[in-house]
C-alpha cells in the first residue's frame, strides 16, 4: 500500500522522554521491546492530531500496519475530537469518525480504538483522493452446496442404485448446516439458563 500510493516514509518523532528511555511518562513502566521502532519514527493519533486546524476534523488518517498488511486503502475520517486539555501537549483525549477498511466504509460514526499506539500517519490531502478513488473487488457470492468426500459419495450412490432411483450427483448443503448449528447453540444456551452453573 505504501509503494503503491507513493507516500514517503515520515520522520516523526515521540515525546522526547519516551524516544531517550523507552518508559512510559505517568508509570515509568519500560515500553516492549517491540515497539520501540514505532516510538522513535511514529506517533499517536491526537500528537497529530494537535498540530492540526480544528482538531483534524475531515482530515483522513491511517496506521502504518495497515499499509504495511493490506494492498487496499484503509484509513479513518475524523468527524469529531473530544481533546483531554489537562494532559501535557494535548496528545490525550477520544476521537470519533468513519471506517473505510480495505476500501469498504462503514455507514455508522464509531469511535477511534487505540489512539495511543504510535502506529499514526496523517494522510497528506494531495493523496487523499488516492484513497477515496479505490474501487473495492466485489465479494464473490458464498458458496451453498460442496459435493461429498469420495466415500461418502460412494455409499450415498451405492444406496441410490439399490433402491433404483435415478442417479445424481450428491451435493451437501452448507446453508443448511450453518442454521442448524445456530439453532443447536441457541438451545444450549436456553438450556444452560434454565439450570443454572453449578456454582
Amino acid at each position: 500500500m505504501l509503494k503503491m500510493l507513493g507516500m514517503r516514509r515520515m520522520s516523526t518523532q515521540g515525546t522526547p522522554r519516551m524516544r531517550d528511555n523507552m518508559t512510559r511518562p505517568f508509570t515509568g513502566k519500560k515500553m516492549p521491546v517491540l515497539a520501540w521502532e514505532d516510538i522513535k519514527c511514529e506517533k499517536r493519533l491526537f500528537t497529530l492530531l494537535a498540530g492540526l486546524r480544528s482538531f483534524g476534523i475531515g482530515r483522513m488518517v491511517t496506521k502504518k500496519s495497515w499499509m504495511e498488511q493490506f494492498d487496499e486503502p484503509c484509513y479513518w475520517t475524523i468527524t469529531k475530537v473530544k481533546v483531554d486539555y489537562t494532559a501535557e501537549n494535548m496528545d490525550h483525549g477520544q476521537a470519533w469518525g468513519y471506517l473505510t477498511y480495505r476500501g469498504k466504509t462503514v455507514s455508522e460514526e464509531h469511535e477511534i480504538s487505540k489512539v495511543m499506539y504510535h502506529d499514526w500517519r496523517l494522510i497528506p490531502k494531495h493523496e487523499e483522493e488516492n484513497f477515496k478513488n479505490f474501487v473495492p473487488v466485489p465479494e464473490p457470492e458464498p458458496v451453498r452446496f460442496l459435493p461429498y468426500p469420495p466415500l461418502l459419495r460412494a455409499i450415498i450412490l451405492a444406496e441410490l442404485q439399490k433402491e433404483g432411483k435415478p442417479l445424481t450427483e450428491p451435493m451437501l448443503d452448507i446453508g443448511r448446516i450453518l442454521a442448524y448449528n445456530k439453532e443447536l447453540k441457541n438451545e444450549l444456551t436456553v438450556r444452560r439458563a434454565k439450570t443454572g452453573t453449578p456454582v
